[in-house]
């Protein structure tokens, strides 16, 4: 892969990372409102957590093609 492309790469999974560490604390801090928004910020990391997998699912394909 491209120097570049690995940068973009490697900058896109470190916000998505920081972004659902956020949330995390958000949780772990016990600043939920209540059980609603307790569930939405655990439905953002779940969501982030998968964007992340995918992500690196996808660096180690283009590895593979390199």
């Amino acid at each position: 892969m491209a120097a570049v492309t690995d940068n973009m790469l490697e900058y896109l999974r470190s916000k998505i990372r920081n972004i659902m560490n956020e949330h995390a604390d958000h949780i772990a801090t016990g600043c939920a409102a209540d059980w609603a928004d307790y569930r939405y910020q655990v439905g953002i990391i779940e969501g982030l957590a998968k964007a992340e997998r995918e992500l690196l699912d996808m660096v180690e394909k283009l590895k593979e093609h390199d």
